[in-house]
Parts: C-alpha cells; sequence; structure tokens
C-alpha cells in the first residue's frame, strides 16, 4: 500500500498525554500503574496508528520501548534479598514514570484551567446574547467532547473487522478516494442529521483504503471545527455533529 494518505496530526500531544488518557480510560491508579495492562493498551494503540499511516513522532517509539523494557523487567522473578536495607534501595521501576506522569498532568491541568479562563473572557466580552430560539435549537454538545485517542481506539475495531472481510474476499479493489471528496461527503451528511451521526455509520465499506481515507478526513474536519465528535462515556459509541 502506498503512503498517499499519510499525515501528521497535530492532535497528538506526546506518549506521556495518550498514557494519561489510558488511566483516566480504564480508571487505573496513576500511584500504582499495572505495567503489562498500561503496556498492552499502549502498543495497541501504536499498533493502530501505523495501520492508519500517521506520521508518528519519534518520542511515541522510544516510550513504546521503555514500557516494553520495564515490563520485562516485572516480570523476571525477583532475586534474593539480604537485607531490608537493600530491599528498602531498590527502587520501583515504575517509580520514575510515576513522577513524569504526575508532573505532566499537573501542567495539563493548568493549561487547560488558563484556557478556561480565556473561554469564559470572550464569552463575557466579545459573544453576542443567546436568543431564547438559539438556545432551543443549539444543542449542548461539549460535554464529553471525544478526543482524538478516543477516535483512534473506535478504529482498532473497524480495522480488526476490516482484516477478517479482506481474508473472505478473492479479489480486492482499491478505493482511490481523495480526501477532500471524503470530507465533503461527510460533512453533508452529518449536517443532514441534526440528532448527530453515530461514528461508525460513517464507514459504509470495511476496505482498509476507504477506512483510513475516511478517518482522515474525519480529522480533518474536526481540525476546521466543521464537525465535533462526542463520546458521553468512555467505551459508547462516538457520534459525530456538525459543529455550528
Amino acid at each position: 500500500m502506498t503512503n498517499s494518505y499519510q499525515v501528521k496530526v497535530d492532535g497528538f500531544e506526546g506518549p506521556l498525554d495518550l498514557l494519561l488518557h489510558l488511566i483516566h480510560r480504564y480508571e487505573i491508579d496513576i500511584y500504582d500503574i499495572p505495567v503489562s495492562q498500561i503496556t498492552d493498551q499502549y502498543m495497541q494503540f501504536i499498533q493502530t496508528m501505523q495501520e492508519l499511516e500517521l506520521d508518528l513522532a519519534s518520542e511515541y517509539l522510544v516510550m513504546a520501548a521503555t514500557l516494553l523494557a520495564m515490563k520485562s523487567q516485572m516480570l523476571l522473578p525477583n532475586p534474593t534479598i539480604e537485607s531490608v536495607e537493600e530491599e528498602e534501595m531498590e527502587e520501583d521501576p515504575r517509580e520514575d514514570l510515576m513522577r513524569r506522569l504526575i508532573e505532566y498532568r499537573k501542567f495539563k491541568q493548568a493549561a487547560n484551567q488558563l484556557k478556561e479562563k480565556e473561554v469564559e473572557a470572550n464569552r463575557i466580552y466579545t459573544r453576542p446574547p443567546m436568543t431564547r430560539e438559539d438556545t432551543e435549537q443549539t444543542p449542548e454538545i461539549k460535554e464529553g467532547e471525544a478526543s482524538v485517542y478516543d477516535m483512534i481506539q473506535a478504529m482498532s475495531q473497524l480495522l480488526k473487522r476490516s482484516k477478517v472481510q479482506s481474508k473472505q474476499e478473492t479479489k480486492i479493489q482499491r478505493d482511490e478516494i481523495p480526501i477532500q471528496v471524503r470530507m465533503d461527503d461527510i460533512l453533508q451528511r452529518v449536517q443532514l442529521s441534526s440528532e448527530g451521526t453515530p461514528f461508525t455509520q460513517l464507514f459504509e465499506k470495511q476496505t482498509r483504503p476507504h477506512i483510513v481515507v475516511t478517518f482522515m478526513a474525519l480529522l480533518e474536519l474536526m481540525k476546521e471545527r466543521s464537525i465535533i465528535c462526542v463520546q458521553q462515556q468512555h467505551f459508547e459509541e462516538l457520534v459525530v455533529y456538525p459543529a455550528e
């Protein structure tokens, strides 16, 4: 398969951001990280990103190597500890990762608070008053807005189904669809449904090229703020709304 669909996605903030997403999604205790579980989930995301031909920064692969090494270290049998002092001196291999995640989370929370204050200030000084008609017709969909990582999680399942279908087909024809054409198709469809369009319904064909180009088109539409992708609860179906 060629790299005609390969793009660099600005929505990825780094491996620590992805790890925090996994910790939040799977309700993991950041002070007692299950290395095996978090590594397996992280590697699944990396594999899906690569299948979607996303331009991954090298730092994601460095973190993958770090997690795999940590997982291997924790699976090894502990050597016999001769004294209590030696046992206390032996540092948990998760400590450094935990410190980095906690520090990153603090900076991320501070940045979000500043962003919220900026948005609130804009509402106070520049936003025109809303009429009753606006209130009734405009759905409040900010709560539960999905991240790029939520979308990749959904894409993982779609790609698995695509592989099953590909094995069953004797001949596979590639869909050469320009991203802009797919963007126009998706936007037109989403705008026809004020109640939202289920994410999976936008992938009419379960072929890998169609899935990849549709996903790229969705990312571009989100970047342009033409659509909003919402997930009210973890593991629920993603719903796409027109961002009006």
